[in-house]
Protein backbone atom coordinates (compact mmCIF):
# COMPACT_ATOMS: atom_id res chain seq x y z
CA UNK A 1 0.00 0.00 0.00
CA UNK A 2 1.43 3.40 -0.85
CA UNK A 3 2.30 5.01 2.42
CA UNK A 4 3.91 2.69 4.68
CA UNK A 5 2.52 -0.08 6.80
CA UNK A 6 -1.22 1.45 8.07
CA UNK A 7 -0.48 -0.16 11.51
CA UNK A 8 2.25 1.25 14.26
CA UNK A 9 4.51 -1.05 14.46
CA UNK A 10 6.10 -1.66 11.44
CA UNK A 11 6.17 -5.67 10.15
CA UNK A 12 6.45 -6.75 13.95
CA UNK A 13 4.32 -9.93 14.71
CA UNK A 14 2.14 -10.75 17.71
CA UNK A 15 2.75 -12.92 20.03
CA UNK A 16 2.25 -17.19 20.33
CA UNK A 17 -1.50 -17.00 19.66
CA UNK A 18 -3.90 -15.22 18.06
CA UNK A 19 -6.09 -14.22 21.21
CA UNK A 20 -6.64 -10.59 21.21
CA UNK A 21 -7.33 -8.72 24.29
CA UNK A 22 -7.51 -5.06 22.87
CA UNK A 23 -8.14 -3.39 19.89
CA UNK A 24 -6.37 -5.49 16.78
CA UNK A 25 -5.28 -4.37 13.24
CA UNK A 26 -8.22 -4.25 10.71
CA UNK A 27 -10.44 -1.99 8.69
CA UNK A 28 -13.60 -1.67 6.30
CA UNK A 29 -14.70 -0.70 3.27
CA UNK A 30 -17.83 1.05 2.50
CA UNK A 31 -19.46 4.51 1.81
CA UNK A 32 -19.47 7.18 4.05
CA UNK A 33 -23.07 7.71 5.48
CA UNK A 34 -22.31 10.88 7.92
CA UNK A 35 -19.15 12.96 8.66
CA UNK A 36 -18.40 15.08 12.02
CA UNK A 37 -14.97 16.96 13.36
CA UNK A 38 -13.18 13.72 14.21
CA UNK A 39 -15.02 11.19 12.90
CA UNK A 40 -17.40 9.36 10.25
CA UNK A 41 -19.95 7.06 10.27
CA UNK A 42 -19.25 4.19 7.37
CA UNK A 43 -21.75 1.82 5.85
CA UNK A 44 -20.89 -1.61 4.65
CA UNK A 45 -22.25 -3.31 1.85
CA UNK A 46 -24.18 -5.66 4.00
CA UNK A 47 -25.43 -2.84 5.62
CA UNK A 48 -23.31 -2.82 8.86
CA UNK A 49 -22.50 1.06 10.45
CA UNK A 50 -19.04 1.42 11.67
CA UNK A 51 -17.88 4.56 13.35
CA UNK A 52 -14.41 5.66 12.57
CA UNK A 53 -12.16 8.13 14.81
CA UNK A 54 -9.64 9.87 13.35
CA UNK A 55 -6.52 10.74 14.61
CA UNK A 56 -3.67 13.36 13.98
CA UNK A 57 -1.55 10.56 12.72
CA UNK A 58 -4.34 9.33 10.33
CA UNK A 59 -3.05 9.60 6.61
CA UNK A 60 -5.35 10.36 3.65
CA UNK A 61 -5.39 9.67 0.17
CA UNK A 62 -7.77 9.74 -2.70
CA UNK A 63 -6.99 7.34 -5.45
CA UNK A 64 -3.28 6.87 -4.98
CA UNK A 65 -2.80 10.59 -4.37
CA UNK A 66 -2.25 12.03 -1.15
CA UNK A 67 -5.13 13.93 0.34
CA UNK A 68 -6.51 15.50 3.78
CA UNK A 69 -9.60 15.09 5.68
CA UNK A 70 -11.56 16.94 3.86
CA UNK A 71 -11.60 14.74 0.98
CA UNK A 72 -14.28 12.51 3.08
CA UNK A 73 -17.69 13.28 2.77
CA UNK A 74 -20.83 11.84 2.48
CA UNK A 75 -21.66 9.40 -0.24
CA UNK A 76 -17.79 8.53 -0.83
CA UNK A 77 -16.56 5.16 -0.89
CA UNK A 78 -13.45 4.84 1.37
CA UNK A 79 -11.05 1.79 2.73
CA UNK A 80 -10.46 2.51 6.35
CA UNK A 81 -7.55 0.50 7.85
CA UNK A 82 -6.86 0.54 11.14
CA UNK A 83 -7.39 -0.38 14.99
CA UNK A 84 -10.72 -2.28 15.13
CA UNK A 85 -12.61 -2.75 18.56
CA UNK A 86 -15.75 -4.08 17.17
CA UNK A 87 -17.45 -1.56 15.18
CA UNK A 88 -15.32 1.02 16.03
CA UNK A 89 -12.13 1.57 14.15
CA UNK A 90 -9.57 4.10 15.00
CA UNK A 91 -7.93 4.67 11.47
CA UNK A 92 -4.25 5.28 10.72
CA UNK A 93 -4.73 5.24 6.82
CA UNK A 94 -8.04 6.07 5.08
CA UNK A 95 -8.35 5.93 1.41
CA UNK A 96 -11.19 7.81 -0.56
CA UNK A 97 -12.21 6.30 -3.91
CA UNK A 98 -9.47 3.57 -3.48
CA UNK A 99 -8.18 1.74 -6.68
CA UNK A 100 -10.31 -0.66 -7.82
CA UNK A 101 -13.41 0.51 -6.22
CA UNK A 102 -15.20 -0.05 -3.23
CA UNK A 103 -18.41 -2.40 -4.55
CA UNK A 104 -21.86 -1.51 -3.18
CA UNK A 105 -22.55 -5.04 -3.46
CA UNK A 106 -21.05 -7.96 -1.65
CA UNK A 107 -21.25 -11.63 -1.76
CA UNK A 108 -21.13 -11.89 1.92
CA UNK A 109 -23.94 -12.21 4.12
CA UNK A 110 -25.83 -9.58 6.70
CA UNK A 111 -25.77 -11.24 9.95
CA UNK A 112 -29.17 -11.20 11.85
CA UNK A 113 -29.00 -11.62 15.03
CA UNK A 114 -30.69 -15.80 15.80
CA UNK A 115 -29.93 -16.77 12.34
CA UNK A 116 -28.14 -20.25 11.87
CA UNK A 117 -24.65 -20.39 11.12
CA UNK A 118 -23.85 -20.52 7.41
CA UNK A 119 -21.87 -23.35 6.09
CA UNK A 120 -20.30 -22.22 3.12
CA UNK A 121 -16.94 -22.64 1.22
CA UNK A 122 -15.39 -20.74 -1.54
CA UNK A 123 -11.99 -20.74 -3.37
CA UNK A 124 -8.99 -22.71 -1.62
CA UNK A 125 -9.20 -23.28 2.31
CA UNK A 126 -5.08 -23.81 3.64
CA UNK A 127 -4.91 -28.03 4.08
CA UNK A 128 -5.29 -29.05 7.82
CA UNK A 129 -6.83 -25.13 8.99
CA UNK A 130 -7.84 -25.31 12.18
CA UNK A 131 -10.08 -22.01 13.98
CA UNK A 132 -7.47 -20.74 16.15
CA UNK A 133 -4.44 -21.65 14.91
CA UNK A 134 -1.91 -18.94 13.77
CA UNK A 135 -0.17 -15.83 15.35
CA UNK A 136 -1.23 -12.53 15.65
CA UNK A 137 0.28 -10.36 13.07
CA UNK A 138 0.93 -6.08 12.86
CA UNK A 139 2.20 -3.82 10.50
CA UNK A 140 2.61 -4.43 7.00
CA UNK A 141 1.59 -8.16 6.66
CA UNK A 142 -1.38 -7.16 9.07
CA UNK A 143 -2.03 -3.81 6.28
CA UNK A 144 -1.36 -6.31 2.94
CA UNK A 145 -3.71 -9.34 3.91
CA UNK A 146 -6.78 -6.97 5.24
CA UNK A 147 -6.61 -4.98 2.38
CA UNK A 148 -6.82 -7.60 0.15
CA UNK A 149 -9.71 -9.31 2.38
CA UNK A 150 -11.79 -6.05 2.06
CA UNK A 151 -11.35 -5.91 -1.58
CA UNK A 152 -12.30 -9.05 -2.39
CA UNK A 153 -16.29 -10.01 -3.46
CA UNK A 154 -16.80 -11.00 0.46
CA UNK A 155 -16.51 -7.42 1.93
CA UNK A 156 -19.42 -6.16 4.09
CA UNK A 157 -18.00 -7.07 7.68
CA UNK A 158 -15.16 -5.60 9.70
CA UNK A 159 -11.90 -7.20 9.72
CA UNK A 160 -10.42 -7.38 13.34
CA UNK A 161 -7.87 -9.13 13.23
CA UNK A 162 -5.30 -10.89 11.10
CA UNK A 163 -3.33 -14.66 11.94
CA UNK A 164 -0.22 -15.57 9.75
CA UNK A 165 -1.05 -19.37 9.55
CA UNK A 166 2.13 -21.89 10.03
CA UNK A 167 2.06 -22.06 5.68
CA UNK A 168 2.69 -18.62 5.28
CA UNK A 169 -0.62 -17.57 4.38
CA UNK A 170 -3.00 -15.16 6.67
CA UNK A 171 -6.66 -15.74 7.60
CA UNK A 172 -8.65 -12.71 7.81
CA UNK A 173 -11.15 -12.27 10.54
CA UNK A 174 -14.59 -10.82 9.58
CA UNK A 175 -16.92 -9.86 11.91
CA UNK A 176 -20.43 -8.49 11.21
CA UNK A 177 -22.05 -10.92 8.24
CA UNK A 178 -23.31 -14.49 8.57
CA UNK A 179 -20.99 -15.43 6.09
CA UNK A 180 -17.83 -15.00 5.44
CA UNK A 181 -15.91 -15.15 8.81
CA UNK A 182 -12.77 -16.47 7.12
CA UNK A 183 -11.23 -14.92 4.39
CA UNK A 184 -7.58 -16.21 3.41
CA UNK A 185 -5.03 -14.43 1.69
CA UNK A 186 -1.67 -15.84 0.14
CA UNK A 187 1.88 -15.56 1.04
CA UNK A 188 1.77 -12.90 -2.06
CA UNK A 189 -1.16 -11.14 -0.65
CA UNK A 190 -4.01 -11.97 -3.10
CA UNK A 191 -7.18 -13.46 -1.95
CA UNK A 192 -7.21 -17.41 -1.99
CA UNK A 193 -10.91 -18.29 -0.51
CA UNK A 194 -13.38 -17.52 2.47
CA UNK A 195 -15.57 -19.84 4.70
Amino acid sequence: MPGGSGFPGGGASGGASNARSGPAPGGVVGTVASTSKSTFTVTTATGQKVTVDEASSTTYQKGTSSASASAIAKGEPVLVLGWTSSAIITATQVTVQPAGGVSATSSAMPFKQGSPAVDKKVGQIPANYTEGEGTLVIGTEATKATEAALTSAYTGGVVDRVVKLSNGEYEVHNIGTAWPHHIFVSQDFKFAGAF
